[in-house]
């Protein structure tokens, strides 16, 4: 039985994927809903025409009386809460929610719940393969993939799902079985007030949750617990009790829980300091919901890692080629550049730029001058990074990626790698950060 009031008018905020997922789920439980969007036409309105023409639906300018004939509001991530009409129907005491509350007040199996600035698609994709390998009906998506609502099904054993601060902002009582933020770093500054702001919404993951999976090396990720909730640490330091970490023994490194070696670091496909700490991370999340190690292990062995997450491109003349499109961040970058530059011995071109959402670039600069040989910089916010990463290393300004290609491939050394870790946003030169990565790639492919 749904755990919906159906004597309650709701209007849907927002008209894109999780918005559809929205209507599909209150339309199949005979719910009485309107929707509106602020754009004049939104993604899904064919669809919505077409499957649901006898609900209401009103595009443009949000209008308030509209909105406080409801009783709740179930508005869509990519708007802010923060916008005038939706906080003048709150004063009028209609409730905001959104998807993944409704979510997780019908899901009848655990849930795994992962956030973060960095990482947490790889993490999710990852526990999400552990638990097919370890023979569970599993069920993946939220901010990647699927839309939380479209998973939910009564034959499901375990759901993953990756969060965003903007889907949590209005997720009130989530109720994980485990949940973590992976990692806190400036992002979407543009929308929040500030880090503080930012770090209470990635917060509100723990909300209800049975166990906590922190990161031992960033304090960020530390919740408010409550006495005797179980809490599992990772980190690339050696582990202690309750703690996933790396233990080096006669030269080799290992992945670790506890006092156990798990399985050499040489064993895994995915390169890079900040790929092990994924690694660690899902094993502490999977173990929390007991998954056998022998199948999680069988998963890192396997897994190559995501499209666009400092993917491996190809070598050419003794340089590799990396694309980390998905780095729409300061500490995605990071993560890429520290990653790599600690795991090779050459130095990084990188490449970077674009639309950085009113983030400080500041902390590049000490990576950029330990790691790399030269910075190549395009986009609108080029001269913003330039100016926080100072003269420790050469830069070259560009004005389209073909030629941030030419001259990275100019510049680079045998041993070295060009990275593609944009710190930024595509929006100023490309649809999306997928088709940034996709056209970096084909550039490089076709090099001779």
């Amino acid at each position: 039985m749904s755990l919906i009031a159906s004597d309650h008018f709701r209007i849907v905020v927002g008209l894109g994927k999780s918005g559809m997922s929205l209507v599909r789920f209150l339309a199949q439980r005979g719910v009485s809903f309107a929707v509106a969007d602020t754009r004049e036409n939104p993604p899904e309105l064919a669809t919505l025409r077409r499957d649901y023409p006898q609900v209401e639906v009103r595009c443009g300018e949000l209008d308030v009386e509209f909105l406080c004939r409801a009783d709740e509001l179930y508005v869509s991530p990519g708007l802010a809460l923060a916008t005038p009409a939706l906080q003048a129907a709150a004063a009028r005491g209609v409730k905001l929610s959104g998807d993944i509350d409704l979510f997780a007040r019908n899901a009848k199996a655990p849930i795994v719940a992962i956030s973060g600035s960095n990482a947490k698609s790889t993490v999710t994709t990852l526990v999400g393969e552990m638990a097919a390998a370890a023979g569970k009906r599993v069920a993946v998506g939220g901010n990647l993939g699927t839309p939380a609502l479209d998973l939910l099904n009564d034959d499901v054993e375990l759901y993953v799902m990756e969060l965003s601060s903007f889907q949590l902002e209005t997720t009130n009582q989530l109720g994980a079985e485990v949940a973590t933020v992976l990692n806190v770093s400036e992002d979407h500054m543009d929308r929040y007030s500030g880090l503080p702001a930012y770090h209470l919404a990635k917060h509100r993951i723990f909300r209800g949750a049975r166990q906590v999976v922190v990161n031992r090396q960033d304090a960020l990720t530390r919740p408010l617990m409550s006495e005797g909730q179980p809490c599992w640490t990772f980190g690339l330091g050696a582990p202690d009790f309750k703690a996933f970490g790396l233990r080096e023994e006669n030269g080799e490194k290992y992945l670790a829980f506890e006092f156990q070696n798990l399985m050499p670091v040489r064993e895994l496909k995915v390169r890079g300091a900040h790929n092990q700490a994924n690694a660690l991370a899902a094993l502490a999340l999977g173990h929390a919901v007991g998954l056998p190690f022998d199948a999680m292990l069988q998963s890192l062995r396997h897994f190559t890692g995501l499209e666009h997450r400092c993917q491996w491109v190809r070598e050419l003349d003794g340089v590799s080629y990396y694309n980390d499109s998905k780095a729409t961040n300061v500490g995605a970058a990071l993560a890429a550049i520290d990653g790599l530059g600690m795991d090779m011995d050459g130095k990084l071109i990188l490449i970077a730029g674009g639309d950085g959402k009113g983030a400080d670039f500041s902390g590049l600069r000490d990576s950029v001058a330990k790691y790399c040989r030269a910075v190549v910089l395009m986009g609108r916010d080029a001269e913003l990074i330039a100016e926080a990463v100072g003269n420790s290393v050469p830069l070259v300004r560009v004005s389209s990626l073909d030629e941030a290609i030419e001259q990275s491939r100019a510049l680079a050394q045998p041993g070295d790698a060009v990275l593609l870790s944009p710190a930024c946003a595509s929006f100023d030169m490309f649809k999306n950060y997928e088709d940034r990565g996709q056209l970096f790639a084909r550039a490089v492919e076709v090099l001779a």
